[in-house]
């Protein structure tokens, strides 16, 4: 996570995500460096809008975790649910992410 704080403070700070720039705040924080893990941050935030996930990510609600009181019929059809949803989200997967998948995983990483 410290990774993608990094990336923030310097987008925040105007400065350009590289991974020179990335290497030297989280050193400035006491934070021993993994350049691989540099290296991704700076590919995968390459042709990424902050700005627009940020926006995104504030617009978007956040899902009610169920109670401890919900029904257990109401619970089975809610797992179904959910299984339908990852079998769909495997799908997917195998054709690749969308840009909205991909702005809607990245905003989840700002907000």
């Amino acid at each position: 996570m410290e990774y993608v704080y990094a990336a923030l403070l310097l987008h925040y700070g105007k400065q350009p995500i590289s991974e020179e720039n990335v290497v030297k705040v989280l050193q400035a924080a006491g934070i021993q460096v993994d350049e691989v893990r540099v290296k991704a941050l700076v590919a995968a935030l390459k042709e990424v809008n902050i700005d627009e996930a940020i926006k995104t990510a504030v617009a978007m609600p956040v899902a009610a975790a169920p109670t401890a009181t919900s029904g257990g019929a109401a619970a089975g059809g809610e797992q179904k649910a959910e299984a339908k949803a990852e079998e769909k989200k495997a799908e997917e997967k195998k054709e690749g992410p969308s840009e909205e998948e991909i702005a809607a995983g990245l905003s989840s990483l700002f907000g």
